[in-house]
């Protein structure tokens, strides 16, 4: 029970650092590999691309507002394997 309600304080927290005007920085990984990042600055947010990275992530042109977790969600479905967006210290 105690892990859930960590989970949850974690997901909206997560969801309100984005959502401000602070800057944020995620990493993009997938199978413990960093593919790419989101940055998200002065309320915008963009996705880039390391080399290497699969074509159905970098041809990626949906929406990037909203929870991260959401997105880490869609790019696995076109992927077919998890994602991981990992937000660090900026």
């Amino acid at each position: 029970m105690l892990t859930l309600a960590q989970d949850l304080v974690s997901r909206a927290t997560r969801f309100i650092l984005a959502a401000g005007e602070e800057p944020a920085l995620w990493t993009v990984s997938v199978r413990g590999r960093v593919v790419g990042s989101l940055v998200c600055e002065a309320g915008e947010r963009r996705l880039a691309w390391f080399e290497g990275a699969d074509r159905s992530l970098v041809n990626y042109a949906g929406p990037l507002d909203g929870d991260v977790d959401d997105l880490a969600r869609v790019l696995g479905r076109r992927l077919g394997t998890p994602v991981e967006l990992d937000q660090l210290p900026v």
